[in-house]
């Protein structure tokens, strides 16, 4: 370092940035970063919240929205969560939001001692939806409140919005397989939350899951094809509904133990999905999630119906790990898992919490994966979902924080309406749909902190827009933060 001071400025200023890329690695988080990090991934969901908000509401620039969702339908459909930065209540991404927050409870609830109570808060206001949803008219399911065409017409605040409340649902009719199977996946799975703490509340949750797996199994079709521009192609069903009714049908077996569950994996696997290879897991496709899911019966209890799913997640997690001979996926120059340029990270945290659920199957029994002739541990798997999780916390050339309101720099431009637009606390007087557009453009940062938000991150060579109108990298969602709420609760209870 004497030699660097005798330096010229600009030699300095040039060690000094070399010196910095080269530390993108050196940075550690400790415990109590992760635990930190925890909180705001589950504050974060309070952001998101739609109907009345209860006093022990933490952000408190939101107000009361959406309290007559479902009365020109005749059915109350207040609550549940905005999916993003919009004011629609999409059901195929709320469910799997759901149960994605449930499953980390479910592996990790005992890693986040401190917060399990909001976990579960927030696994039950939209658990509590779903169950509207599911019970409010016999033979039918409400999957969406709000037509979206019309509400991305507006920059609107939740809680001052006029545009139409329209209300879509599926039926034998109008079968819906895909959003009526994930949703008895997140009623099942945050049965299992419940159990406990609530089992009165649990049992309600795990008998409106079998009825309402029934229904989609019974009246099979996909709920794009039965309400078309209304989700297409916001959340249109790519993947068909298969992978959804062998994923629902795998929660349930795991919150009920009931025999016909298995009985159906066995008998309807093979054309539901068991035997593909997929390396993708989101809102959309629940194949790798599927796996990984039912490998745990097989590592427990060898139980030779689930060696297939034990398998095929081996070469899942063969294809996330650089070096083995099975190796498929992509990283961006400073190492994140790249699938998409349009919110990518959704991707990376899905992922993260998988690596993370295998390797303590794996631990919890023993074993390894064999990826050719490579051996890959647990630790493996922890030390590459390590990595993720430290990327979007900060640990990346661009030296930010993914996470709003975490670490020293984090986006301050969200593409999000409640966060971008004067709250209605500080701004009571109207602010109309064409109105608001101008907070949408605004070259000042958010007036709202939506703390806790993961929004849709870097493009493939870590670079970062922090743009409002670049929804793309810039929108948060909550299916991105649900899974990681699991990985973060992982890391808090482990010393860096």
């Amino acid at each position: 370092m004497a030699s660097l001071a005798r330096a010229s400025p600009l030699v300095q200023l040039l060690c000094l940035n070399l010196l910095s890329m080269l530390c993108v690695s050196c940075d550690a988080f400790t415990a109590k970063d992760y635990s930190e990090a925890l909180e705001k991934s589950i504050l974060f969901f309070e952001g998101q919240r739609s109907g009345k908000l209860p006093p022990s509401q933490r952000l408190t620039w939101r107000g009361d929205s959406g309290l007559s969702d479902g009365s020109s339908y005749h059915v109350n459909l207040v609550g549940g969560y905005y999916d993003a930065g919009d004011n629609v209540k999409f059901g195929l991404p709320m469910a799997f939001t759901t149960t994605l927050l449930a499953w980390s409870v479910i592996e990790f609830g005992s890693s986040m001692p401190s917060q399990i109570e909001n976990a579960r808060a927030a696994v039950r206001w939209s658990a509590d939806y779903l169950l509207k949803a599911a019970t409010a008219t016999p033979g039918t399911l409400y999957v969406q409140v709000g037509d979206p065409n019309n509400d991305h017409k507006c920059w609107e605040r939740p809680e001052g919005m006029d545009t139409a409340r329209t209300v879509y649902k599926v039926s034998a009719q109008n079968p819906g397989s895909d959003v009526a199977a994930e949703t008895a996946a997140a009623l099942a799975a945050a049965s299992i939350v419940f159990k406990d703490a609530d089992p009165s509340y649990s049992s309600k949750l795990l008998q409106t899951a079998m009825k309402v797996f029934d229904f989609a199994d019974k009246y099979r079709g996909s709920y794009s094809d039965s309400l078309n521009s209304a989700v297409c192609p916001f959340y249109c069903s790519y993947s068909g509904y298969q992978d959804e009714l062998l994923w629902g049908a795998s929660w349930i077996h795991r919150a009920s133990q009931d025999s016909s569950y298995l009985a159906y994996i066995q008998s309807n696997g093979h054309t539901l999905g068991a035997d593909d290879d997929d390396y993708s897991f989101s809102w959309d496709d629940k194949r790798a999630g599927t796996k990984i899911l039912l490998s745990k019966g097989f590592l427990e209890k060898n139980s030779e119906e689930f060696q297939l799913y034990k398998a095929h997640s081996d070469n899942y997690i063969c294809s996330l790990i650089p070096g083995t001979s099975s190796f498929q996926a992509q990283y961006t120059p400073g190492g994140l898992l790249y699938k998409g340029s349009a919110s990518n990270l959704q991707y990376v945290t899905s992922t993260t919490f998988l690596l993370l659920t295998y390797a303590k199957y794996l631990g919890a029994n023993g074993v390894s994966v064999s990826c050719g002739p490579t051996t890959v541990t647990a630790e493996s798997l922890i030390t590459q979902a390590r990595k993720q999780v430290d990327y979007i916390l900060g640990n990346n050339p661009a030296r930010t924080s993914y996470m709003v309101g975490f670490g020293n720099k984090y986006p301050l431009h969200v593409h999000h309406r409640g966060s971008s637009v004067p709250s209605v606390h500080s701004h009571p007087g109207r602010i109309s749909c064409n109105d608001g557009f101008q907070y949408l453009y605004s070259g000042s940062p958010n007036p709202n902190v939506l703390v806790g938000a993961i929004i849709g991150g870097p493009d493939s060579n870590d670079h970062f827009a922090d743009d409002r109108n670049n929804y793309q990298q810039s929108e948060p969602a909550t299916y991105i933060n649900a899974p990681f709420v699991g990985a973060l609760a992982f890391f808090s209870s482990k010393a860096a």
